[in-house]
């Protein structure tokens, strides 16, 4: 999850400044409004912001499914070719020829389902990590709006370019007091992700 953190903490620091910046254009002109700039530290926030504690745990639950089928195609392809090591000496070529021949077909097999996996564990992580997300930018956005800032920065991202600022501009703790006054989000149902299908051992 941490690395799906990191990328939500790029998109967040990315809609933050594009909404800061269309803001910003929309004003008559510098003249006339003046420009209030505050920051928050989205690093911060997404650590401590309610429901996270819980997403993590709900996809360590559900995701141990997909861990053991990882395994047990692992054990499978290894006890494969521990066989066929085992036994190559005494085969003849066309047998052998074969036997290698299922190992490299299980093997592609192994790699292309482990891929599939991997891609439907992330999309659950995504699921699980989006009503977080969305009740953060909420939050932010209408402090935003009742203030009257023109942006908002963030300096937790990677993608941040602000080198220092004003303790005083740091909407982070008002952020969070507010985040956490609200109910958590409820995550998904567990039941959007379809269950991995077993592997079949091999004979001995």
């Amino acid at each position: 999850m941490r690395v799906l953190l990191r990328a939500s903490l790029f998109a967040l620091a990315t809609s933050l400044i594009v909404t800061g910046s269309a803001s910003a254009q929309a004003a008559p002109s510098a003249a006339q409004v003046p420009v209030k700039i505050g920051y928050i530290n989205s690093a911060l926030l997404l650590q401590q912001a309610p429901g996270r504690a819980e997403a993590e745990a709900q996809f360590d639950r559900e995701v141990g499914a997909y861990r053991q089928q990882l395994s047990r195609m692992n054990d499978s392809l290894t006890a494969l070719m521990a066989a066929f090591d085992r036994d190559a000496g005494k085969l003849d070529t066309t047998t052998r020829a074969a036997r290698g021949k299922a190992i490299r077909d299980r093997e592609a097999q192994y790699q292309d389902r482990a891929r599939g996996l991997d891609s439907t564990m992330q999309a659950r992580q995504a699921q699980l990590v989006k009503p977080i997300m969305e009740r953060v930018q909420g939050v932010i956005e209408a402090i935003r709006s009742e203030d009257g800032y023109s942006m908002i920065l963030d300096v937790g991202a990677q993608a941040s370019v602000v080198v220092a600022a004003d303790k005083r501009l740091d909407l982070t703790d008002r952020v969070l007091a507010r985040l956490k006054s609200q109910s958590p989000p409820a995550p998904p149902a567990s039941g959007a992700v379809p269950q991995p299908a077993g592997v079949t051992r091999p004979k001995k």
